[in-house]
């Protein structure tokens, strides 16, 4: 959000569970010199959606650049210990969601000949991680989707990329294991810690108009965890 501020667009910042954080990073955007507005609302939710994009039609006009980056809970399973409802979470944060919020904004997108759909994946589904089988299942889906919806887009001057951070370490992986962390980074071959910066840029590249010849890609932002 904050990468894409400083490029000169102006910010939605939803929330879900946590409003007064978006709202506290709406804040210190105006505060640099941007534009952003917080918003809660549930992106599974078709209600909370057409809510959402009604209000800040109201206030700006149609969403030019769309960025699907909800999550939940990310429990790492054997097969036998999962549940349905975990996997059934996971198809809803990470095609029903994108799907939905598309749904609602595309008519603006389709009249200007003009899109940017940026979805955040990860690498898990590439890595075939082990036991984390609901979320990699559901980053598959929406890497599918999201290939889909780029050739049926393109037509419209509308793009559909994804970027698929590797382990970026953020206030949420506080408690996780050192141990974990330290193994993960012993395996990044550029030998540090991505950032939220280094995801930004790779948003921010992919909503730019020098971008307009790019659809359907995924870039791995992970040090080389992924080299293909």
């Amino acid at each position: 959000a904050r990468t894409l501020a400083q490029a000169g667009a102006r910010l939605v910042v939803n929330a879900r569970s946590d409003v007064a954080c978006a709202q506290s990073l709406a804040e210190e955007i105006e505060v640099a010199g941007g534009t952003a507005l917080a918003i809660g609302a549930d992106v599974t939710d078709a209600g909370d959606i057409n809510a959402l994009v009604s209000e800040v039609g109201d206030r700006w006009g149609p969403i030019d650049i769309l960025v699907p980056n909800a999550t939940g809970p990310q429990p790492q399973l054997p097969i036998e210990e999962y549940d349905e409802e975990v996997y059934r979470e996971m198809y809803e944060f990470f095609v029903l969601s994108p799907f939905l919020l598309t749904q609602a904004i595309l008519p603006g997108m389709k009249s200007r000949k003009w899109g940017r759909i940026i979805n955040v994946t990860s690498e898990v589904f590439s890595s075939s991680v082990a036991q984390f089988s609901a979320y990699v299942a559901g980053k598959g889906g929406q890497i599918g989707w999201s290939r889909s919806m780029a050739r049926e887009l393109a037509p419209f001057g509308i793009t559909v990329n994804m970027v698929a951070p590797g382990w970026i370490p953020v206030e949420r992986h506080a408690d996780d294991p050192q141990e974990a962390k330290d193994a993960y980074l012993a395996q990044i071959p550029a030998g540090r810690w991505g950032t939220p910066e280094d995801v930004g840029h790779a948003v921010a590249f992919f909503a730019s108009e020098e971008a307009s010849f790019v659809t359907g890609q995924t870039l791995h932002v992970n040090g080389g965890v992924t080299p293909w």
